[in-house]
């Protein structure tokens, strides 16, 4: 059994973890900085990057503490390298080389978005590869084939914008604050998803990429008219939202029909309407499908301490110089998308 500790600090969620080869969490902490941010509506990179600073080195050392472990009991140090805001991934990479570099152990660069891509397979031992994966968070919207560690194929993207971003400019719309992602949910099981003719984009185009600018836009027209309750903008925005995954998910699975299983993960697995529609699709494609518990789904360090359990025991590591990177395609081979830039 070997034993990592995970290190997140890619965006405003300060985050340490142990975990097992076997699957166990040993221990973890998070500090969120909602309260920082939630003056402007939204993560401000110099404070987060501060925050960081500040809170990292002892919440590593209470998480060692609550593990009853020493450094030199750890197997490797898994750390977020990217992408992120540089200056926070920065934080958490130079904390990992310096443990690493101490301890003599292994360390282990994570890419952000295959910490969510794997974080499933901690939770959830029967989960094998192949399998098809919607990525849903803050900075991203993927769908993506994946065949094993490291081995990703993209086959969706955003040409504009994430989801997680437009549920957090809808809520800032409607004036419900920080993160946004829950509050606009929240609201929504209030309001008539039918209410508000908002826009689908893309839908029916056969276009297999995503697109949410013009719904965010949308949104703002709805709300600026005083024709529609605030609830009834967020329900319809929900659906709407919705209703884009699910067709660009069906565009998908037509170009991998031998996948199993349909796998959720980012910060938006954790509403609930979008993992209801998953679950129903899946289930109208005979597909098993699967969500991280909603504790794994939000950025966490247990994921990239697993991700880094997962390439340890494929027998990979990382020089100490290896340096942070703000922009890191899980596929890098895919095409270019029009618009989407690093996204893609």
């Amino acid at each position: 059994m070997g034993i990592v500790l995970g290190i997140e600090s890619s965006c405003d969620e300060t985050a340490a973890a142990i975990v097992t080869t076997d699957r166990r969490i040993v221990a973890q902490r998070i500090a969120s900085q909602d309260e920082e941010h939630a003056p402007y509506g939204g993560v401000v990179p110099e404070i987060a990057a501060r925050a960081h600073a500040e809170k990292l080195a002892p919440m590593i050392a209470a998480v060692m503490d609550d593990a009853g472990l020493e450094l030199s009991d750890l197997d490797a140090i898994a750390a977020t390298a990217g992408p992120g805001l540089i200056g926070g991934v920065m934080v958490g990479l130079v904390s990992a080389k310096a443990l690493a570099m101490a301890s003599e152990v292994p360390l282990i660069a994570i890419n952000h978005l295959e910490g969510h891509a794997l974080s499933p397979r901690l939770a959830d031992a029967e989960l094998e590869f192949p399998y098809a994966l919607l990525l849903v968070s803050g900075g991203h919207c993927q769908i993506l084939r994946v065949d094993g560690v490291g081995k990703y194929r993209r086959l969706a993207t955003t040409i504009d914008d994430a989801l997680g971003e437009a549920f957090d400019k809808t809520a800032k719309i409607l004036g419900l604050g920080y993160p946004g992602g829950p509050a606009v949910e929240k609201l929504a099981r209030e309001g008539n998803p039918q209410a508000v003719p908002l826009p689908r984009p893309l839908v029916g185009s056969g276009e297999p990429h995503f697109s949410f600018a013009g719904l965010k836009s949308a949104v703002l027209r709805a709300k600026e008219s005083g024709q529609h309750s605030d609830a009834d903008i967020a329900a319809s925005f929900q659906q709407a939202a919705v209703d884009c995954l699910l067709d660009r998910l069906s565009i998908a699975f037509d170009t991998m029909d031998d996948v199993p299983a349909l796998v959720v993960a980012g910060g938006v697995a954790a509403n609930q309407a979008v993992r209801g529609a998953l679950e129903t699709l899946a289930g109208e494609r005979a597909m098993r499908f699967v969500a991280p518990p909603l504790a794994l789904c939000t950025d966490n360090a247990a994921m990239i301490a697993w991700a880094g359990a997962e390439r340890l025991a494929s027998g990979q590591s990382d020089p100490l110089d290896i340096a942070a990177r703000p922009r890191w395609p899980l596929d890098p081979e895919a095409e270019p998308v029009r618009g989407a830039g690093y996204k893609a």
